[in-house]
């Protein structure tokens, strides 16, 4: 059997990030950590203990993150941890995907860093999803 690569993180747009922080915060009691204009002022949410490693400590629970909300990047989506990432874009491509983003003008994924390669795509039902090949994979 194939191994099969598991959803690690969630994303999701915000057109107000302080309000969304707010809301998430009193809402669910979820950490937020705002990144800068170098990381798209991204803002990352842990909504369970990690380790060093930061993957979650309990299985089954994921953390995430809120990107700006814009025309064509305004809905949820997930992250899929992959060993390879252009391994995996190659498979995305041959599946029926297309492999999107500012990221891969150069032909390479995002370098995150501290978190591994990443890279955003669009499946075959139109949804818009990422790759993550974290660090030390």
């Amino acid at each position: 059997m194939e191994k099969m690569n598991p959803v690690i993180h969630f994303e999701m747009p915000a057109a107000d990030k302080g309000r969304m922080v707010k809301f998430y915060e009193k809402a669910f009691g979820w950490k937020m950590q705002q990144l800068g204009p170098e990381m798209g002022d991204y803002v990352v949410v842990t909504t369970t203990d990690t380790d060093e490693h930061n993957q979650s400590k309990v299985p089954g629970t994921i953390n995430g993150g809120f990107f700006e909300k814009s025309g064509d990047n305004q809905y949820p989506s997930v992250v899929i941890a992959v060993d390879d990432i252009r391994e995996g874009i190659k498979k995305v491509n041959a599946a029926g995907g297309k492999v999107i983003g500012g990221h891969l003008q150069n032909g390479e994924p995002d370098e995150i860093p501290g978190v591994g390669l990443y890279a955003s795509f669009i499946d075959s039902e139109g949804n818009r999803v990422s790759m993550l090949q974290p660090m030390g994979m």
